[in-house]
C-alpha cells in the first residue's frame, strides 16, 4: 500500500468516526478511483434533521481543521439538504433522508466499490 493510499484511509477512518460521533446514518464509503480523475473517495452519510447536519458538517470541520486539513470547498452550506465538503481525495456528502432517497446517489456511482458502515 503506497503512502498516499495509507494517508487516504486514514482520513477516511477520521471522518467515519466524526460522523459516528454525532449519530450519522447510512454511512457509505463509495472508493471512485477508477472512474472519475476529480477525487478517490465519497464518504455518504444520512441526517435525521436539519440541526443534524449542521453538527456533523460542524463536526468535520472542526476537527479536521484541528488535524491541518481545510475543506477546498464547502457547498450547501444554507439550505443543508446536500452538503459537500471537498478535502481533494475525499469528498464528504451528507445528505437529508429526502435528498439522499431522490439523488440515490450510490446507483449513481453504482460502478464504485461501495463499502457501508455499520452503525
Amino acid at each position: 500500500m503506497n503512502k498516499k493510499n495509507t494517508e487516504d484511509k486514514k482520513i477516511i477512518k477520521i471522518i467515519v468516526e466524526l460522523m459516528q460521533d454525532k449519530k450519522a446514518l447510512d454511512i457509505a464509503i463509495l472508493d471512485v478511483r477508477k472512474l472519475t480523475s476529480l477525487t478517490d473517495y465519497f464518504i455518504l452519510c444520512t441526517s435525521e434533521s436539519t440541526p443534524q447536519t449542521k453538527a456533523i458538517m460542524d463536526h468535520i470541520y472542526k476537527n479536521m481543521r484541528a488535524e491541518g486539513m481545510r475543506p477546498k470547498n464547502l457547498e450547501d452550506t444554507k439550505t443543508l439538504e446536500w452538503v459537500a465538503m471537498d478535502y481533494f481525495n475525499v469528498v464528504i456528502h451528507i445528505f437529508n433522508k429526502e435528498t439522499r432517497d431522490y439523488y440515490q446517489f450510490e446507483r449513481l456511482w453504482g460502478d464504485a466499490e461501495i463499502e457501508t458502515i455499520n452503525e
